[in-house]
């Protein structure tokens, strides 16, 4: 069987084989209600996508705009906390999920659960690993060391503004796969991505071959496709 890396490997290396982007979405869980928000991973789950990034609602998400912010509210006001994301994880994989997904979500939440119980929670509910959009790599070694006894991947992010010392140690510190900032500023549909996109992967493309996932203001196939 494999762990949660050795599954997000396996995940990019099927879409290598097919000359294709992995697909991951983002799912908030508890938007716009709970048995909702696991209809439509399941849907998509059947759809054939790659993988998922599971959305943990936080009152104060500074890296997300607009859209990404309301849905968190509603996941609040419908009581979804930690806890009951971990029960949405462990109840999709009852249900025939069998992608990878990965919990998303700030470390505050994190923080108040317990880091040590809530990764060995999350990997029991069936969990590949964790993104944490407030956590840079030099303040991580607690969760990088507990992901790594645990064998789930931990994935930080790279943005247009990060310097070569900055790529040099996500592209060190990162399991799973690197996740990409396409612009400065916060989630959210834009009508069209930076010029300098190309650049900017090229430039990580010299410092590390890790799988790279890029993000924030994707909105159209067209803009996948690039």
């Amino acid at each position: 069987m494999q762990n949660g890396i050795e599954a997000i490997e396996a995940m990019f290396a099927q879409a290598k084989a097919a000359k294709r982007a992995a697909f991951l979405p983002y799912f908030p869980i508890g938007y716009p209600d709970y048995e909702s928000s696991l209809e439509a991973i399941i849907s998509m789950s059947e759809a054939g996508v790659d993988g998922f990034e599971i959305g943990i609602p936080f009152s104060d998400p500074l890296a997300d705009g607009p859209t990404i912010q309301a849905a968190t509210q509603i996941a609040l006001q419908n009581g979804i906390t930690v806890r009951v994301c971990l029960q949405a994880v462990r109840e999709l994989r009852e249900r025939g999920v069998y992608q990878p997904m990965l919990l998303m979500g700030y470390l505050n939440p994190m923080l108040a659960y317990g880091l040590d119980n809530f990764v060995h929670d999350a990997k029991d509910a069936g969990a590949n690993g964790l993104i944490v959009p407030d956590l840079p790599p030099d303040e991580a070694d607690e969760l990088i060391a507990l992901c790594a006894q645990n064998a789930m991947a931990l994935v930080f992010f790279l943005a247009p503004t990060s310097n070569v010392e900055r790529i040099k140690l996500v592209a060190e510190c990162a399991t799973g796969f690197i996740y990409v900032v396409s612009l400065t500023g916060v989630t959210g549909a834009r009508s069209e991505l930076p010029s300098y996109l190309t650049e900017f992967i090229e430039r990580l493309r010299s410092q590390t071959d890790k799988p790279l996932v890029m993000g924030f203001g994707i909105s159209t196939p067209e803009q996948a496709r690039r």
